[in-house]
């Protein structure tokens, strides 16, 4: 066999053992690197690194922040009241050589465990705090006591828990019925006193306009009664003054004016006397003729 012909196949061997040796690291990479099973390096820098092919294996985790949303919960307060407490986790891993052999790398694992670290530790402080505390400023202050105690076991497991927040806090379905049936009842009882303090004023408006309205009424007859007073007693002065300039016509136009309201309508019937004094000017206009 020629020198070229063997060069070949070494340069494809060399160039397969370099991509069995050489391997990249992320920034947000978590490599292990073992030796026949065993953990022999974990503080990789970001970059290319190498190792020995066949005897040397690598592991990659995911060392970025990452959220666990744990599973409504329910927990018992300080007043033995049941509350259902939905929250979520941030946390990443902080020893990755811890992690695997705690863990053996399992994501699915670790969150269960972490999980339960979780309940465990709400339950301790719900325990001893009131639905209040947990839904007020304390629950900042709650958190951090959750945060940790939880950072305290999940250290055990190569994890930083980061933060835990509750999203929501209900009350039980059977609970939250009576809670609503109260509220109703007591809203309803507000705006009962509401809608009586309404009628109580919409009576005194209506009193007082009534009130106004009889005194306008009243000013205005009075005013009307003057002004017909005025009127009449204006009249009187010129009827007055008409009979004293002719007292024939003044009461002839009289007599003429009771004949038109005695007789509006041709059945009228008048039983007088022929020659009284109603029909003085029916034979004469000067009010001498009779009948």
């Amino acid at each position: 066999m020629s020198a070229r012909n063997l060069i070949l196949p070494a340069l494809a061997l060399g160039a397969g053992l370099l991509a069995m040796s050489a391997f990249t690291v992320r920034e947000y990479d978590r490599v292990v690197m073992f030796r026949l099973g065993e953990i022999v390096r974990t503080d990789f820098a970001p970059g290319l690194h190498f190792k020995l092919p066949l005897i040397h294996s690598i592991r990659r985790y995911d060392g970025r922040l990452l959220s666990l949303d744990a599973p409504p919960e329910r927990y018992l307060t300080s007043e033995k009241k049941n509350v259902i407490v939905d929250a979520f986790i941030k946390w990443r891993i902080a020893d990755v050589s811890l992690y695997h052999r705690s863990t053996r790398g399992d994501e699915r694992a670790a969150a269960a465990r972490l999980s339960q670290i979780i309940k465990d530790g709400m339950k301790n402080q719900l325990s001893s705090r009131t639905i209040q505390d947990a839904v007020t400023g304390a629950r900042g202050e709650m958190m951090d006591a959750v945060r940790a105690a939880a950072n305290t076991e999940a250290a055990k497991l190569g994890i930083e828990v980061v933060d835990v927040r509750i999203k929501r806090i209900d009350l039980p379905s059977e609970v939250s019925d009576s809670v609503y049936r109260r509220m109703e009842k007591e809203r309803a009882t507000v705006a009962k006193a509401f809608r009586s303090r309404g009628e109580e004023q919409a009576k005194k408006i209506t009193a007082d306009a009534e009130r106004q309205r009889e005194e306008i009424l009243a000013n205005a007859y009075a005013e009307a009664q003057a002004i017909r007073g005025e009127g009449d007693a204006e009249a009187a002065r010129l009827y007055a003054e008409a009979y004293g300039k002719d007292r024939d016509f003044f009461e002839f136009y009289r007599s003429l004016e009771a004949y038109g309201k005695s007789f509006t309508s041709k059945d009228d019937v008048l039983v007088l006397q022929p020659d009284s004094e109603f029909f003085r000017y029916f034979g004469s206009p000067a009010g001498s003729g009779k009948r």
